[in-house]
């Protein structure tokens, strides 16, 4: 219904203006149609244009937590399937797009379904674009596999399900847990802590690293980034998403909603914190209203190194 609003704004205020100045040629009628234009053209882009957008990030992290050659991360967040925006299709053919910048590694960063209401309020149509969505996540080639972790909209849904359906479709899903990874003659650990609204655990760092060999460089991913104060310095990079890096992001005001304290400190993009490393990705979906405006989609290729 606001795709359709959107649409239906987008076709007839082109129209309306016409209709406005040959019936009003006064120097203040010109003077609001400008400024109506202009604010036109912005909810044109924002609603209709830019989350239809896809951008590439590639950025270079250096780590002195980071031992061994080189490793390609590739990011995919907050698809939020099934909400505007994203249909199934649209997830499937992101998922493909992030295949071709062959990663050596995936990391799935949460939020895969879109909306609110829990899967027993959806209907068939409904549930298996989600389905399908989560089906796309498996097929992205890797050498050195998938892993995920879940966010709120994912346990708003049902959190059981949309695990189950990540592991049939090939991808490791991790709540407070470790995987070792062995690339040659060398190895690392992922680690992915559970969301805040998880209905089996809390997030818990300490518990997420327990298993980790000393010496073994890790790799840690959260939904949202809230927990990076506790990390240690062990961590080579932290990953999370969630905050959409604000979706609308004003000139001079800059992020006006965010959706976590931890969103608010670290919204967008890499932070150093005295060596500890965090990166904040933008993902791909919308929640709560179907808008970006200079936030566009972004998966990301993250190449981590350690510092020479």
């Amino acid at each position: 219904m606001l795709m359709l609003i959107a649409w239906t704004g987008a076709v007839l205020g082109p129209l309306g203006a016409i209709w406005f100045l040959r019936r009003r040629r006064h120097p203040l009628a010109i003077f609001g149609f400008v400024n109506a234009a202009i604010l036109y053209g912005l909810g044109v882009w924002a609603f209709l244009v830019e989350p239809e957008l896809l951008v590439v990030r590639r950025i270079s992290i250096e780590s002195a937590a980071w031992t061994g050659p080189p490793l390609r991360l590739g990011v995919l967040s907050d698809t939020h399937v099934g909400a505007p925006h994203m249909p199934a299709r649209r997830a499937e053919s992101i998922a493909a797009r992030l295949g071709q910048e062959q990663p050596d590694l995936v990391l799935l960063v949460g939020d895969y379904v879109g909306g609110h209401a829990p899967m027993a309020a959806r209907d068939d149509t409904d549930r298996a674009g989600i389905a399908r969505g989560l089906a796309a996540m498996g097929r992205i080639p890797a050498a050195l596999g998938r892993v995920a972790v879940l966010g709120n909209h994912d346990w708003w849904y049902d959190g059981p399900t949309v695990e189950t359906e990540l592991r049939r479709a090939g991808v490791v899903v991790l709540e407070n847990q470790a995987v070792r990874i062995t690339r040659g003659g060398t190895a690392f650990w992922v680690a992915g802590l559970a969301d805040d609204d998880s209905e089996r655990a809390t997030p818990s760092v300490d518990s997420a690293l327990r298993a980790v060999t000393a010496g073994e460089p890790v790799i840690l991913m959260t939904h949202r980034p809230d927990p990076f104060a506790d990390v240690p310095s062990r961590v080579a990079v932290t990953i999370a998403a969630h905050s959409h890096c604000g979706q609308v992001n004003l000139p001079w005001i800059g992020r006006p909603i965010v959706p976590s304290p931890g969103s608010r400190r670290w919204p967008c993009g890499l932070y150093d914190d005295g060596g500890r490393k965090l990166f904040v990705t933008g993902g791909v979906g919308t929640s709560i209203l179907p808008v970006r405006f200079r936030a566009p989609p972004e998966i990301v290729i993250v190449t981590l190194s350690g510092q020479p």
